[in-house]
């Protein structure tokens, strides 16, 4: 069987409270997680990846495409991850390739059997959701309220999420590794060839928006 050459890439998350930067150099990866940066991305965001970078001993340069985590999460994160990458795809015409924020829980659960379903806050008991078995979507992302997720567990699906949510208090919901997720799902969907364009996912309209439309 013919080797598979290791791709090189930059990859950012800027969708949650946490930051997580990714750079990888011949299949090894080394990673910049901050847990908890809430409303600081545009200022960590750069120096975090000059740090991933200098532990992969990778450039910008060698770098075969580069990711970012299109959503759904916060709006401003989104854009600033998506901005950034951007920015390096275009000053070193190199190709772009979108993760999506459920992709970041589902590729730590992709190999289990059953129904599940990545559970984002999407506060005021509201949740982004996306379904998935195995690597194939069944429930497509959706804005939904805290009685349809209990509604789909009541149906079978097992219920993930990257960090602690209010549902936890009422439905069994199991805390996944968003950074070890992340790294799992951009060297997937590099192997399948989903590279493309970085266009945010927005699941629900933003506040501006809801408030232009009254």
């Amino acid at each position: 069987m013919e080797n598979k050459k290791k791709q090189n890439f930059l990859a950012v998350d800027t969708s949650g409270n946490h930051l997580t930067v990714l750079a990888s150099k011949n299949g090894n990866v080394s990673s910049v997680f901050l847990p908890n940066c809430a409303m600081k991305h545009a200022v960590s965001v750069m120096p975090a990846v000059e740090e991933a970078l200098h532990k992969a001993e990778l450039s910008l340069a060698e770098c075969d495409f580069f990711s970012a985590v299109i959503g759904a999460g916060s709006f401003t994160g989104i854009r600033i991850g998506i901005s950034a990458v951007k920015g390096f795809c275009s000053a070193l015409e190199k190709p772009s390739l979108p993760i999506t924020s459920f992709e970041t829980i589902a590729y730590n659960i992709v190999g289990q059997k059953g129904k599940f379903l990545c559970l984002i806050d999407a506060l005021h008991d509201a949740y982004y959701a996306c379904g998935y078995e195995g690597e194939e979507v069944v429930f497509p992302p959706k804005y939904i309220s805290e009685e349809e997720v209990l509604a789909l567990a009541e149906e079978g699906y097992a219920l993930y999420a990257y960090a602690p949510i209010p549902l936890m208090e009422k439905a069994s919901v199991t805390l996944v590794d968003p950074c070890e997720g992340f790294k799992n799902a951009v060297v997937r969907r590099a192997e399948q060839g989903c590279l493309g364009e970085l266009a945010a996912l927005y699941v629900r309209k933003s506040s501006a928006e809801l408030n232009l439309g009254k």
